[in-house]
């Protein structure tokens, strides 16, 4: 055998051992797997190329110069999901806490400007320590080199990020400035500054798992979009959801022939929404029942599930749904539900991925810690998404399109390219019990019976305004049809509009109300 050849083989065998034995039983102990594992549980077997094994750090001090692991603390390289290329880094805890260093950052940078110029999607798996401190402001630059790249990459390509164990300080706003965040119950913390530094200064004692837990920032803070058992099950889903996604802004997301027919209509529809106006129904009953195979990928499942977000396929097209969910709150907007919306929205505008709503809103959350919170701001984000967004929009209204929030959900005012509503939609400018306090105030103070008086004028207003065919003469909406032909119809607009062309005028942004 040739000795070189040799040579090679043994360096790119040491190069896979990461930490060592020792620090990888570790890993193992603490529930988690090893960088390498990682990968390849999330990309195609035997698809995995890998890059820069041979880079070691540059830090003489310290004693560093006396340990020095090939690959230093990152993973980096390319392979497939489902036949489809993407970059990848998978951070080594077991080299250095997987701490960044000055390589590590380059490693990684290097990865995201090939994908920018291949225009392949962006997969980074997190488990780190934070910055190296023996490399001091040096690994700080190499953050702000990576926050850089994620930013120029937002919109051109999707950005996943997978919270496998710590990510702390600095570290955070990487995975923030990507398009979704995954995180594994009980192993994977995201904080800003820890346990032990909130009780030093504030005094408040708080765990890991409290403070910045999976299921902390999956259902109070929004920062996270998707909580996993394990990390098999989170690198999974990662693998569900590229199914979705075009593999960056210049291509249509991927088409996927389906055996459930195209012309299926859903009798139980027609009956779903409840005669009593304030009585809830579960949205993603219909969701399930118009969409292909029942298959529905939701998105921030826990946070602000007043509204329901998510990836869904009809007639094999990839679409964004949208929609009002009356069994929380009765469905109305909120801060939280308005801002994962919006996210959402642009999201899909970013890909090119089709937009359906479902919608049944009565309004915006009323309260003083709604008004404080800034929901004018806040709802208004969910507003700019949609006008902004030129993909396809479709808007099927099931039941109550109230106020403000008529206008918010992809109404035809905002450029929404078609809008339908059930028999059973109620558009108008609040509910009926609203609108007769206001309009018939004093006739009701001056009534004997003021109480069936209402009930009188309410049972008039509702027949008069409470319908879809007020605002169908308007050309508000542009068909009423039977909510069990929802799916047909759905399919039909979606192949109608696969030519549609819209744009925004010139300029460098807008001024988003953040």
């Amino acid at each position: 055998m040739n000795p070189k050849i040799d040579q090679l083989r043994e360096l790119k065998a040491e190069s896979q051992k990461g930490g060592g034995a020792e620090r990888i039983a570790k890993q193992k102990a603490a529930g988690k797997l090893t960088a390498r594992e990682r990968l390849d549980l999330l990309l195609d077997k035997g698809s995995f190329h890998e890059t820069d094994a041979f880079v070691v750090h540059r830090e003489r001090k310290f004693g560093m110069d006396k340990n020095e692991i090939m690959g230093d603390s990152v993973v980096t390289g390319w392979g497939t999901i489902s036949g489809r290329l993407v970059y990848v880094f998978s951070q080594d805890f077991t080299v250095f806490g997987g701490s960044l260093s000055e390589v590590h950052a380059e490693k990684v940078c290097k990865i995201m400007d090939m994908a920018m110029r291949n225009g392949a999607p962006i997969i980074g798996l997190n488990d780190s320590g934070g910055a190296r401190i023996q490399e001091g402001v040096v690994s700080l630059g190499g953050y702000a080199d990576i926050f850089l790249r994620n930013t120029l990459a937002s919109g051109v390509v999707p950005q996943i990020s997978a919270i496998m164990g710590p990510c702390a300080g600095g570290a955070v706003y990487s995975p923030a400035l990507t398009d979704y965040i995954f995180m594994v119950k009980k192993t994977s913390h995201m904080f800003i500054t820890g346990p032990d530094v909130v009780k030093t200064v504030t005094g408040e004692e708080v765990t890991f798992e409290e403070l910045g837990g999976a299921m902390t920032h999956c259902s109070k803070s929004g920062v996270a979009h998707m909580a996993t058992d394990s990390e098999a099950d989170c690198l999974f889903l990662i693998r569900e959801l590229m199914s979705y996604l075009p593999s960056n802004n210049m291509e249509d997301p991927p088409f996927k022939a389906t055996k459930d027919d195209t012309l299926r209509t859903e009798a139980a529809l027609d009956t779903i929404v409840p005669d009593n106006p304030n009585k809830p129904y579960d949205i993603k009953e219909v969701i399930d029942l118009i969409v292909d195979n029942g298959e529905f990928y939701e998105i921030q499942e826990e946070y602000g599930q007043n509204i329901v977000v998510g990836f869904a396929r009809l007639g094999g097209f990839s679409i964004g749904v949208v929609a009002n969910q009356p069994m929380v709150l009765a469905g109305v907007l909120d801060i939280n539900a308005s801002e994962k919306a919006a996210r959402f929205v642009r999201f899909c505008d970013s890909f090119n991925i089709p937009l359906v709503v479902f919608e049944d809103v009565p309004g915006f959350l009323p309260g003083i810690d709604q008004e404080h919170g800034g929901i004018i701001r806040h709802g208004a984000k969910l507003l700019y998404a949609f006008c902004e967004a030129t993909v396809p929009k479709i808007t099927v209204v099931t039941r109550k399109a109230y106020g403000g929030a008529y206008c918010v959900m992809n109404s035809k005012h905002i450029r929404a390219d078609l809008n339908l509503a059930w028999p059973t939609a109620r558009i108008a400018v609040m509910g009926s019990e609203g609108a007769v306090n206001i309009i018939h105030r004093r006739e009701l103070n001056g009534t004997e019976d003021p109480v069936g008086r209402r009930a009188e004028l309410t049972e008039e207003y509702r027949e008069r305004f409470a319908n879809p065919y007020v605002a169908a003469q308007r050309g508000y909406i542009d068909d009423v049809i039977e909510p069990s032909e929802t799916r047909p119809r759905l399919i039909n607009a979606l192949n109608m509009l696969q030519n549609k062309r819209d744009q925004n005028p010139p300029k460098k942004h807008g001024n988003m109300p953040l």
